[in-house]
């Protein structure tokens, strides 16, 4: 099998934003040089977001600054509004990725924006992005992140027509690439299925995204079915670490080792050394004060390097 599937690490991103600890920009900026050696080529890097309510993601300046644009290497920042993206035009980032979510519940929780808002603050971002084509240090590409797709922590249940729906709207506007966030861990398999096949008729020249958490030891079985439904860019997190902090009980998401270590045993590419990966996750852990939770932080890879 040669098939490639393409891992965006979001271990500085969003598998930091959760933890107790608050790492030093410097800090965060080795953790995505340490990825980019194991063999990351796309790092979510940084989030744009208030330090008061994301302290963790304080100085994302800093961290671009100590990133200089390299060759073969895309570094994504975070944006929650229109403010987070043009302090993101700011940077080096060489990609912008709008969260936006799939109920208006986690919405107002996290951005104060109703899904319809949040529509609407993305259609004026593409609008201003338009605007500057062609401009010297012209904007980053674009892409978003649809969150609770799989299920809201405070409207409950969300139906394939709702992230149908709201999948081709954003395509609509010209967004090339969507991801769809299983952002509390509820997801299953087989809904895994009928949502990304909903999600490609409703935009079927967008690339579609996946986005797993392990709250509820379901991540790679998600992953597999994604996989198997077509989709060949998927969200990790070295260690395993991570989770939201605007939806209770959201731990870490999916590992990058233990992801790579499936696919590659099956013959997929990914471009990633595993056992660089696993010592970064072992390194991160110290940082953090806990070991990480992914099962090859402990156990190791398969087979044995004599």
């Amino acid at each position: 099998m040669s098939r490639r599937i393409s891992i965006v690490e979001v271990g500085p991103r969003d598998g930091l934003q959760n933890e107790k600890a608050v790492l030093e920009p410097s800090v965060r900026a080795d953790l995505v040089r340490r990825l980019e050696a194991a063999g990351a080529r796309r790092i979510e890097a940084v989030s744009f977001v208030h330090p008061k309510y994301v302290p963790q993601m304080a100085g994302a300046e800093e961290v671009m600054a100590a990133l200089p644009h390299e060759a073969g290497r895309s570094r994504i920042g975070l944006v929650l509004n229109g403010k987070g993206y043009d302090r993101a035009l700011g940077t080096s980032v060489d990609e912008v990725n709008v969260a936006m979510s799939a109920t208006d519940g986690f919405g107002l929780k996290n951005q104060g924006l109703t899904v319809d808002q949040q529509v609407q603050m993305l259609a004026d971002i593409v609008a201003g992005r338009a605007n500057a084509a062609g401009q010297p240090g012209a904007a980053p590409s674009l892409s978003a992140t649809l969150s609770c797709v799989w299920g809201c922590p405070f409207d409950g249940e969300v139906s394939v027509d709702q992230v149908a729906d709201l999948v081709g709207r954003i395509a609509a506007l010209g967004v090339g690439e969507i991801a769809l966030a299983d952002t509390i861990g509820v997801g299953d398999p087989w809904a895994v299925t009928r949502k990304v096949e909903a999600a490609r008729k409703a935009a079927p020249e967008a690339v579609l995204r996946l986005h797993f958490h392990d709250t509820r030891n379901t991540g790679l079985a998600n992953a597999y079915a994604g996989v198997e439904a077509g989709v060949d860019v998927l969200d990790a997190s070295v260690g395993g670490i991570g989770g939201c902090p605007f939806a209770p009980g959201a731990t870490g998401n999916i590992a990058t080792e233990d992801l790579v270590y499936m696919l590659e045993r099956a013959g997929f590419e990914t471009g990633y050394d595993l056992d660089a990966l696993i010592g970064t996750a072992r390194w991160i852990g110290e940082k953090i004060g806990r070991p990480a939770p992914s099962a090859l932080s402990r156990a190791g890879g398969w087979p044995k390097a004599v």
